[in-house]
This record gives C-alpha cells, sequence and structure tokens, in this order.
C-alpha cells in the first residue's frame, strides 16, 4: 500500500521518471514520491471533484478534469498553465498522447481534441453518454473511448497543417495529404498506403512517416517522392536541417539524407528515445544535440556525419536543469552555437566545440519563455518577459560583452496574451501562436541577415556601405562585433567610431602601430576580454615583457610578479610600477610577496 487517504481516490497517473505517483483526494492534486519519508506536494486544483488526471513523461505536464465542469494543464510544480471555460457537464475523461503534443477531453456528449497549452483544436457531439475513459494509440493518430451507453467510440485525428514559406499543407484524411500552393493557387494531392503518423516541412522538402515506410518529397516536385521501409515501428519525432533529417523512434536516433540514406546513429548511455521532442532534441548541418533525461543538467553533442560524441566525448553540463535547447543552422562548423533555457528560465549561449578550450556558458537573456534560431542566418528570436526580442549577433557576448545590448531589437509583446510559443522564423517572418491558438507573424529587418551574408562571404566595403545606408545603430554594433571576431580591425574602426565608443577607435588605432603580428593578435584578444588566451600568446612566442606588461596594465599585480619570477626577468620593472600605483593612492605595501622582493631588488628613482 503506497498510501491511505480519507478520501476516494479516483485518479493516478506515474510520473515521468515512475519515481513519483499523482493521484486525486477531493479537489486537490498530491504528487507522491515513491521514497518514503519523502514530502507530498499538494494543491487545490478544481472547485469540485476530481474525477481524472493523466501526466505525460515527455513534456511533463499534468492534466486534470472535475466535477466543476474544467479541465486544467499544470506543471509538475503545481503552476497552472491552462484552465478552460466552464463546460456544461462535469468533465469525466482526460488522457495526453504519448509524444504530449496533443490531449483528448470527454465529457457528457463531447469528445474534445486540445493542444499541449490547452486551447482546442476540434469539438465532436457524438451520442456516447459520458466518456468515462479515453485511450490513445501508441503513434498518438488515434484514440478510443469508454462510454456512458456501453459502446466504444473510436476517433483518429486529421487535418494537421504544416506551413512553409508559400506551402501549406493538411492532412485530409489518414492517408491523404493536401498541398496547396499560395502563389499560383496549385493544389496537389499526396496519397500514402498507409496511415500518416508524423511529418515536417522545412529547407525545401516534406518528410512524412507512415507506420511503415518514410517519403521525402521535394517541393519543387510533388510526383516522385523517394520512399524507404523504416526498420522499427513508430516515428515520435521528424526533425529537418538543410543538409539532412532526424528520425527518432522507439529504437533511436537515425539520420537519413534528403535522398534516403542512413548517415549515423548516434547512442548515449542509458538513452530513452520516447521522451525526447522538439525543445530537447536539435540539429544543424554538423552537429546533433540531445538534452539527456536521466540527468536533466546535461546535453549530448554528436557529430551528425559520423554519429560520434564532439571534441573529447564529454558532454556539456551546466549548474541547473535545462529545459530547451537550440543550435544556429549558418556559419562556419568551428564556430557552431548552441543556447539553451534552464528550468529558472535564463538564457545561456555557448559554443559547440570540436577541439580546444571550451567556450564559457554565457547568460543572454532572462524569463524567456519560448525561442528559435533562422533557418538562413545566425539570428536569434526569443520572448523575454512582456518583450519580444532579436539577438541579431549573439556571438557578442564573445568578442564585447558591454556591445551585446546595442545589437539587440525589441519590441513589446504583450499582444501576444499569455505563454505565447515562437512556432519558426524562416527568412524576416517569425510566426507566433498565441495561448488561445491563433497564428500570429511579426516581420523583422530584412538587413541584419544581409550583413550576415556579407560578412560570411568576407565582404567588408559592403557590409559598411550597407550600415551607412539603413543608419541604424544596432547594424553598426553588429558589424563591430563581426568585424573583431573576424580581426578585420579597419572595418571595426568604423563601426566602433559610428556607435560613438571612442576608447575603443583608440585602442584599436594604438593595435595598428604596434610592431608584430603577435602584440597584434594579443591586443585583439584583450579587446574582446580573453585576458588569459592574450597572456598565453605572447608568452609562447617569447614576448615575456608584453605578457607582464598586460597584467601591470590590469593591475593583476601577483600575476606580474609570478611571470617576472618565473622568467628571472623585469622584476625590478614590476616592483617599480607596484610603488607607483601605492604612491598614487597614498598606500602602504601589505602583500607579503612584494615585500620579500622589495628586499632583495633596489628599485631605480625615475
Amino acid at each position: 500500500t503506497l498510501l491511505s487517504t480519507g478520501t476516494p481516490v479516483y485518479s493516478v497517473a506515474w510520473g515521468p521518471d515512475s519515481e513519483k505517483v499523482l493521484y486525486t483526494s477531493g479537489k486537490h492534486l498530491n504528487i507522491k514520491p515513491l521514497q518514503p519519508n519523502a514530502k507530498v506536494l499538494q494543491w487545490k486544483a478544481h472547485d469540485g471533484l476530481i474525477l481524472k488526471t493523466d501526466w505525460n513523461s515527455v513534456n511533463d505536464l499534468i492534466l486534470s478534469a472535475g466535477e466543476d465542469c474544467k479541465y486544467k494543464v499544470w506543471d509538475s510544480y503545481g503552476r497552472l498553465l491552462y484552465s478552460s471555460q466552464p463546460h456544461e457537464y462535469p468533465i469525466t475523461s482526460v488522457a495526453w498522447a504519448a509524444d504530449g503534443e496533443l490531449f483528448a477531453v470527454g465529457s457528457f456528449h463531447t469528445l474534445r481534441l486540445c493542444d499541449r497549452t490547452g486551447w482546442s483544436y476540434a469539438l465532436e457531439k457524438p451520442n456516447t453518454g459520458s466518456i468515462y475513459n479515453i485511450a490513445w494509440s501508441v503513434d498518438g493518430t488515434q484514440l478510443a473511448g469508454a462510454c456512458g451507453n456501453g459502446h466504444v467510440i473510436f476517433a483518429h485525428v486529421v487535418e494537421q497543417r504544416w506551413e512553409w514559406k508559400n506551402f501549406e499543407i493538411t492532412l485530409i484524411k489518414r492517408r491523404t495529404m493536401e498541398v496547396h500552393n499560395v502563389v499560383n493557387d496549385a493544389v496537389d494531392l499526396l496519397e500514402f498506403r498507409d496511415r500518416v503518423i508524423k511529418a515536417s516541412l522545412n529547407y525545401g522538402h516534406l518528410v512524412v512517416s507512415t507506420s511503415l515506410q518514410c517519403y521525402v518529397f521535394s517541393t519543387k516536385n510533388w510526383n516522385t517522392p523517394l520512399i524507404f521501409d523504416l526498420k522499427e515501428g513508430t516515428v515520435s519525432l521528424i526533425l529537418q536541417a538543410e543538409r539532412h533529417f532526424l528520425l527518432v523512434d522507439g529504437g533511436g536516433l537515425y539520420l537519413y539524407s534528403y535522398e534516403g540514406r542512413l548517415i549515423s546513429s548516434p547512442k548515449y548511455p542509458g538513452m530513452r528515445t520516447d521522451i525526447l521532442n522538439a525543445q530537447t532534441v536539435s540539429l544543424s548541418n554538423d552537429t546533433l544535440a540531445v538534452k539527456d533525461k536521466a540527468d536533466e543538467k546535461v546535453i549530448y553533442i554528436f557529430e551528425a556525419l559520423s554519429g560520434k560524441p564532439l571534441g573529447d566525448g564529454k558532454p556539456l553540463t551546466h549548474k541547473t536543469e535545462i529545459v530547451e535547447i537550440a543550435l544556429d543552422q549558418k556559419g562556419l562548423t568551428s564556430e557552431r552555437k548552441i543556447v539553451f533555457i534552464d528550468k529558472n528560465r535564463d538564457l545561456y549561449i555557448t559554443s559547440v566545440k570540436r577541439f580546444g578550450k571550451e567556450q564559457k556558458i554565457v547568460k543572454i537573456g532572462t524569463m524567456v519563455q519560448t525561442l528559435a534560431w533562422n533557418d538562413t542566418s545566425n539570428i536569434l528570436c526569443g520572448i523575454q518577459d512582456t518583450r519580444f526580442t532579436v539577438w541579431y549577433y549573439a556571438n557578442t557576448v564573445y568578442v564585447d560583452k558591454d556591445l551585446l545590448p546595442k545589437t539587440l531589437y525589441e519590441k513589446d509583446a504583450s499582444e501576444f496574451s499569455k505563454n505565447p510559443q515562437i512556432v519558426h522564423f524562416v527568412g524576416n517572418k517569425v510566426t507566433i501562436r498565441r495561448a488561445d491558438g491563433s497564428l500570429t507573424y511579426l516581420n523583422v529587418s530584412p538587413y541584419p541577415a544581409i550583413l550576415h551574408e556579407y560578412v560570411s562571404s568576407s565582404k567588408w566595403d559592403d557590409a559598411v556601405r550597407l550600415c551607412c545606408f539603413v543608419k541604424d545603430q544596432t547594424m553598426w554594433a553588429c558589424l563591430a562585433a563581426m568585424a573583431v571576431a573576424n580581426k578585420e580591425m579597419a572595418t571595426a574602426e568604423i563601426a566602433y567610431a559610428s556607435i560613438g565608443e571612442i576608447d575603443k577607435v583608440q585602442y584599436i588605432n594604438s593595435i595598428k602601430d604596434l610592431p608584430s603580428k603577435e602584440s597584434r593578435m594579443a591586443h585583439i584578444l584583450l579587446l574582446s576580454g580573453d585576458t588569459q588566451e592574450a597572456e598565453t600568446l605572447l608568452l609562447q612566442r617569447g614576448l615575456i615583457y608584453q605578457a607582464i606588461q598586460v597584467n601591470i596594465n590590469l593591475y593583476n599585480w601577483d600575476r606580474a610578479l609570478e611571470l617576472a619570477v618565473k622568467h628571472k626577468t623585469h622584476v625590478d620593472t614590476v616592483l617599480a610600477y607596484r610603488q607607483k600605483f601605492l604612491e598614487d593612492f597614498g598606500k602602504k605595501e601589505t602583500n607579503k610577496r612584494f615585500l620579500q622582493y622589495a628586499e632583495g631588488v633596489s628599485i631605480p628613482q625615475n
């Protein structure tokens, strides 16, 4: 016996990790961990008796249905995410589809299909009496309901829609899709042998999985799809990148080219593919990232073409649990970036390093609800708190952190109501789904994408001309960061001057006059705040004095003295600078190491 309560338990559900049980008691929901002596989480969920509850293992969300004629969606901490309007009759059943994207609601003569955020797709009024229980098929395409009049009702999910650029695709029957090209009003019908389970439309291709096969269509030609058989049963997720796509089923992760060739099948310890979704897996042309469910702080990163873990094989680890991840889609493989939102809703960025030193994980946003990378350039958009934000060049944090706020575009997002979701960010159009299910569109300036294109093909003069034409501070700030990242100092100087950062212009000028290439490189690294890298570079090239001078300029006194002593040179110089520094501030020497060396070295009076 798990527990005994004073009230009847009408419904129970296992938690995603099978270590907790959710149960009802009267108007309350309770989560009981299986460990003995662990605290039970309880909250009042409805104004009437709770009749049914369900907990999904993919999205970790909880459904409840009550005699107060409402159904509600909760997160696993008991926070209310959605509450329906009161219906005419008590809600007698709720059930999640396995992939956590849809749920069904049953009531008297009523069957409703809802999105995971709560809004309703469809309402049927079958003559069944109350629907007391609902069970979904494993593939999430159909459900069965146990009815009060002694019948069993079967329902199939149809009319899902996919949009990309000028194409709109609808599943009109279980085995038929309709393709509508809105530019010339052409309509094509696509027939399949078996029922359609999952589909994805992006990057000029439609990928459709049926119960036995996978079809790949090009948007240029709907008549001749590429067809191959599927090994395992049900595909639970399809993700696309420009060059290939990922199929996830109960057996594993499979990466295919658009020609239908299996490229790789990455694996990691304790892999459970049935609980992955679009928030926890991300794919780009060269990299695949997967958030682990066993340890929520870990992201596994794989080389797409070989399926092997990246670099030294260690996964990326964060200090708190991660809820959503996304890889950027463009640019050089060596500069691939990943952003992720943790459970405090903070947004972080880090680079996916194949070798060499790891870049640190840097926070670039707070209270971020939803995000998306652009499909054609490395521009990131997201909704943070009440503002829609676009990070035109997120890499700025590694180049010149103070510049990041100047490279953002922000606009008020209160028009999107509570909990909006970004569906996709294609070209310069962002599609956002509001909490009530309606789609709304936002246009983002096309100029930053053009700037990214110029910079990636090293057309620096064109980039400067574009910024002069647009006359926008944000563009100049992006160009300054891009130029420093690419060590293009002449352009950086123009860009910094245009946004009034005179101190940096002077610093860049001083870099130009430095005699050796190494010292110029070191000072560019210093401009980006990479003091450690700059010092290492100078020491490798034998420029000991410059390395010491860098630390003196930054008031890293201990490190400057350490270098001088280690290389047996310029100890007197370090002590002289230190003494002058103390005299300027009218202070006495208290550092033991400096006192020790000061006794043995006489300092020249200048």
